[in-house]
């Protein structure tokens, strides 16, 4: 028997929405593509709903050109990822075939979400906030304004007593990458649980946190970039008010704090592990920031399955790092521990979930592995 399947509306107009319908005539195989970032030519994040699936009918969506995307090497081996009620993401059958990214769904709804990932959305943002700041001993110290006015808010975990050691976690600067939230999500939460670990860090340390740099690209479903089409990331030796204002904040703000240890908490497309990058190309390298960074990635390996040393990106030479990103140009100027930490779009490799690869819940798992890391060798960072 041949089943008709009934049209469907496709809708991205929401927060952290991409998507272009190319055409929707033939509700088994929609022809779709991502829009680019306001005013650059990045794309690879996609977000969108899709109204009138068909109930135990597989529909089929092609996102055209992806071929064509920041970084199209990232679709092989990738899974979309789709949900029912916004709440329980998981992958879907996914195929790249050197143009086009095809994925299926067997619809068990008529109503199905698709992203390039689990989206961590602007009012579960301003909750987690409002959550943090009900805490105690956590303040929000400042909150900067994004290109378009929305609120970059900086807490501190802690009370700001002289000689405690300042230690700044940023997330999202490149705005699709929401695991980076998803993870400050999980900082948040081992606050609030409050436990023996997150007690003895916080005795010797504060901690300074930016949940999400930039709160325009995020909301306007962007991959790389602000409002201005500035990658964060590639702004820290000439930020601006003008174009690169969430930049120039955080800069100010650790000016007048100063920072012991850094994490620039991102996502990377193409590599299906957990790892961190490091400032070995910096002029002001030593012997002693080599230390740190080998102490901090061997202890994290022994605290989670979720992290490990072999892959990653290929190391610097001495000299010739790029001072350019938030990672080098913060350990240059307070010569401190700083990492970069990445965590994969599609799964950890080294401990695979077959059902929802990398997830929200896995950033915030890795996000309390990071602090009890932070709290064995906090001692040791001066």
């Amino acid at each position: 028997m041949t089943v008709t399947l009934s049209p469907l509306q496709i809708d991205c107009d929401f927060d952290s929405g991409n998507i272009q319908v190319l055409d929707a005539s033939d509700p088994s195989r929609v022809h779709l593509a991502i829009r680019p970032d306001s005013h650059s030519d990045h794309f690879q994040w996609f977000h969108f709903k899709v109204d009138g699936l068909t109930l135990g009918q597989t529909h089929r969506f092609s996102l055209d050109n992806v071929g064509q995307s920041s970084y199209k090497n990232a679709w092989h081996g990738y899974q979309a990822v789709a949900s029912y009620d916004q709440k329980s993401w998981f992958r879907v059958p996914s195929q790249f075939d050197g143009t086009a990214l095809l994925f299926e769904l067997q619809a068990e709804q008529p109503q199905a979400w698709f992203a390039y990932f689990e989206p961590y959305p602007r009012a579960r943002h301003n909750q987690l906030i409002e959550r943090a700041r009900q805490l105690p001993g956590v303040d929000l110290l400042a909150s900067g304004r994004s290109v378009q006015g929305r609120d970059i808010p900086l807490l501190r975990a802690g009370d700001g007593a002289a000689g405690k050691r300042k230690l700044w976690l940023i997330a999202q600067q490149h705005p699709g990458e929401h695991m980076a939230e998803w993870f400050m999500e999980g900082v948040i939460d081992r606050l609030e649980g409050n436990d023996a670990t997150v007690q003895a860090l916080l005795a010797e340390a504060d901690l300074y946190l930016i949940p999400n740099m930039n709160p325009d690209g995020a909301f306007l479903g962007h991959l790389r970039t602000n409002f201005k089409g500035k990658d964060l990331n590639r702004a820290w030796q000439d930020a601006s008010v003008e174009f690169t204002p969430e930049v120039f904040f955080a800069q100010a703000q650790m000016k007048q704090y100063g920072v012991d240890a850094f994490i620039d908490v991102h996502g990377d497309e193409e590599i299906p592990h957990v790892f961190t990058a490091a400032c070995e190309g910096n002029p002001g390298y030593s012997p002693r920031l080599e230390t740190l960074e080998a102490q901090f990635r061997s202890t994290l390996c022994s605290v989670t399955e979720d992290f490990q040393t072999v892959h990653g990106y290929t190391r610097d030479q001495p000299g010739q790092a790029n001072l350019t990103l938030a990672c080098n140009a913060v350990g240059q100027a307070y010569d401190c521990l700083s990492l970069t930490l990445e965590m994969p779009f599609k799964d950890h490799d080294d401990a695979p979930n077959a059902l929802t690869g990398w997830s929200g819940e896995r950033s915030k798992a890795l996000a309390g592995a990071v602090l009890e890391t932070l709290g064995k060798m906090v001692k040791d960072l001066r």
